[in-house]
């Protein structure tokens, strides 16, 4: 049985919960040598919801705000499947780790 939508919101959370967590844990050096990945992340998805709109570099420490934004605009606007989502996340964070 196929998880029901609500489920793979939390998913989505979780997932956030857990790669906001690790960023906040990095010490600049390193949050600045991964900030291309994470930006790049937050681009994908901002473009889905808003095409053509470049998001603004506001720096490593707004990185995780500006990507728990961007994902949730394209969940709401179903522009992406959670479990897409959730996937991507882990991928970034075992990239983070």
């Amino acid at each position: 049985m196929a998880p029901q939508p609500a489920a793979l919101a939390v998913v989505v959370a979780d997932e956030l919960t857990r790669l906001v967590r690790r960023w906040q844990q990095l010490p600049l050096d390193q949050a600045l040598a991964f900030s291309a990945p994470v930006r790049a992340l937050s681009q994908r998805y901002a473009a889905l919801v808003h095409p053509g709109l470049p998001l603004p570099d506001l720096g490593p420490a707004a990185l995780p705000d500006q990507l728990t934004v961007v994902v949730y605009d394209a969940l709401a606007a179903a522009a992406c499947s959670p479990a897409r989502v959730a996937a991507d996340l882990r991928a970034l964070l075992r990239e983070l780790s």
